[in-house]
């Protein structure tokens, strides 16, 4: 595209001289041709015209001032406009060249600005003031240099072409720094979104276990009591069973928004995982903290509604008080607080308990039992005692109740009370479990016609294949599934009842024989009794021992023998003890009994002599009574 010069003047041979200079040789040697062009715009002044130029510069001819005006805006208009104007400073009639060169750079400042003088009333600084900057402003003296002109028109012409060619990059760049800018903004949103999710939970947009770890770390490198707490919704996998998942996780929003309240601004709460809450709050001391943590108890226990729902909720909190006089680690705060919540939870939910160090010891030794225990089935320390169930009768030897006995070299004897939570709380239990059934089945060919009866706990019978495990283990023994009765406790059947019930309904279609252990200290109800498919009901030891002691236990054991030969289930008596208690419950009509002073739990061959009648129980004599606690619940 050619480069647009303006030429003002107000004479004839001017404008003649200007295309003298501008007219250059074609290759056969004649003058280029020129054709007049009409005037950039119509109506744009009189005596204006055009003419051909080389290739790269366009002349535009004008007379008067006002004409290059109108040229000069109309080519901007159009998308064409000048480099180079040519002014002649003197031009009656109309503006002189000073007027028309400061309106034409009112227009267009971009313009280069040569005045030709032959003798002006006017000094440089003077034009330069009305049409600067200075450095787009050039002077040319009459008469003309053709050469002159052409070179400092070529010359301007470059270097208006460089500088709109520097103007549109720098615009380019403009835009790309705009488009560079908007980029940062939105990277700086995302990164600060993606910290965001980082540091809070997505359901309750509270700050998560990460936010609470700093947190903590910052809150130990300042000075003052403080204490931290984790909060534990007690039973909430039941809300998720019995309402769905939408209302546990409303549930879940609910309890954080009533904790952040509570705790207010000074306080910090945080989402740590699944219906575990962290709590940070500054405190004077443990009494503060526990009164403190008991009311964000109340506030978030009791009757809530979801969904139209009304849910019964509580929670347990562990507690860990750190003083302002050590330094502390976070991950270890966080880790004693989490003991303390485990021992609320075991101390029956629903309590704040404070860390002590005698739970970090506990923890120490269980960890211990944990890691001996799953080497004891291999290295022999395991062994079952029999314990016989009698026929009320005639003291008739119907079954044996298989209890489990832990000889740790490193610790003694072991109670199973001690060590059977340990194997609950891991994988370990399932493989104690097979044990246990294993050994008691090949016992139980030994016995011409009893069955074994072997305990299981609540999370062998919650698991998924707990029917088709038993049925292998009978098989590859080659007894009969009638030769194995499942003890449980009413605990296992409360978390998921239909699933229980089915559970129960399979096993006894199987063959096996269920007995409900430890009736009458769980949730123990008539609609269990009838849901449940049974065989007998075991009263725990608890009642029988306050047979003779309290005024509440006698009745409480009559009528669970009423209720069970009502239904005809067997009522087995645990824990008789002497004769009183053994001749109380023949006279209430209870079927079934076993106790230390019918027989202390036997060794293999011992109790294969006594399921053959090889030995011989007289109740009034004395019975021998081990050290460790006769039939401890699960695995005895």
């Amino acid at each position: 595209m050619a480069v647009r010069v303006l030429i003002v003047d107000d004479e004839p041979g001017m404008h003649d001289s200007y295309r003298q200079a501008f007219r250059r040789p074609v290759d056969d040697g004649r003058p280029a041709a020129m054709t007049d062009r009409p005037d950039p715009e119509p109506g744009a002044g009189g005596g204006a015209s055009a003419i051909d130029a080389p290739s790269e510069l366009e002349l535009v001819h004008v007379s008067q001032g006002l004409d290059a005006i109108a040229a000069v805006d109309a080519g901007l208009r159009a998308g064409t406009p000048f480099a180079v104007a040519f002014i002649d400073v003197r031009m009656p009639p109309g503006i002189d060249g000073k007027e028309a060169a400061a309106r034409i750079r009112a227009l267009d400042p971009d313009v280069n600005l040569v005045i030709v003088t032959g003798f002006s009333d006017f000094a440089p600084a003077e034009i330069a003031r009305a049409a600067g900057p200075a450095d787009k402003i050039f002077y040319i003296a009459k008469p003309l240099d053709g050469s002159e002109v052409v070179q400092t028109a070529t010359a301007l012409a470059q270097r208006w072409q460089s500088d709109r060619d520097l103007a549109e990059t720098r615009r380019m760049l403009a835009e790309k720094v705009a488009q560079l800018e908007e980029q940062a903004i939105e990277i700086a949103a995302n990164e600060s979104r993606a910290v965001h999710l980082a540091n809070h939970d997505t359901l309750t947009e509270a700050p998560n276990r990460l936010a609470f770890l700093h947190a903590l770390g910052e809150r130990v490198q300042t000075p003052g009591c403080f204490a931290v707490a984790m909060l534990d919704l007690d039973r909430f996998k039941l809300v998720n069973d019995t309402f769905g998942h939408f209302a546990g996780d409303e549930l879940i929003r609910i309890v954080c928004a009533r904790l952040t309240v509570q705790l207010g601004d000074e306080g910090f709460v945080a989402r740590l995982a699944g219906d575990e809450f962290g709590l940070l709050m500054s405190v004077s001391g443990e009494d503060e903290a526990v009164m403190r943590c008991e009311r964000l108890l109340r506030a978030c226990s009791g009757s809530l509604s979801i969904f139209g729902q009304s849910v019964q909720n509580s929670a347990s909190i562990g507690l860990m008080v750190a003083d302002a006089d050590h330094q502390h680690d976070p991950v270890d705060l966080m880790r004693r607080a989490d003991l303390a919540l485990n021992e609320a939870k075991r101390a029956g939910r629903g309590v704040v308990r404070a860390f002590d160090e005698s739970m970090d010891e506990t923890v120490r030794f269980r960890r211990r039992i944990e890691t001996g225990l799953g080497a004891a089935m291999t290295n022999g320390e395991l062994t079952l005692a029999y314990q016989p169930i009698f026929a009320r009768g005639g003291l008739e030897i119907v079954a044996f109740e298989a209890l489990l006995r832990w000889c740790s070299p490193d610790h003694g004897m072991i109670s199973p009370a001690m060590f059977i939570p340990v194997a609950e709380e891991s994988d370990l239990i399932h493989a104690l479990g097979d044990w246990v059934v294993g050994e008691a089945l090949e016992a139980v060919k030994r016995w011409p016609g009893q069955f074994v009866s072997v305990n299981f706990s609540p999370r062998q019978f919650r698991r998924q294949n707990f029917v088709a495990q038993l049925v292998a283990q009978v098989q590859r023994a080659g007894v009969s599934p009638r030769q194995l009765q499942i003890e449980i406790t009413e605990g296992a059947l409360a978390d998921n009842a239909e699933r229980a019930a089915e559970t129960l309904y399979r096993l006894r279609q199987m063959g096996f024989r269920v007995a409900l252990d430890d009736f009458g200290t769980g949730y123990s109800s008539l609609y269990n009794i009838r849901t449940f498919a049974l065989d007998s009901l075991k009263i725990d030891r608890s009642f029988i021992d306050g047979m003779g002691r309290d005024r509440a236990s006698a009745p409480i054991v009559h009528a669970i023998i009423h209720l069970g030969r009502a239904l005809g289930l067997e009522v087995v008596a645990e824990g008789v003890e002497n004769e009183t208690q053994l001749q109380a419950l023949r006279l209430a009509g209870c079927s079934h009994v076993q106790g230390y002073h019918l027989s202390q739990p036997l060794v293999g061959e011992d109790a294969v002599r006594l399921a053959n009648g090889g030995i011989v129980v007289d109740p009034q004599a004395p019975c021998e009574v081990v050290s460790e606690a006769p039939g401890t619940g699960t695995h005895g």
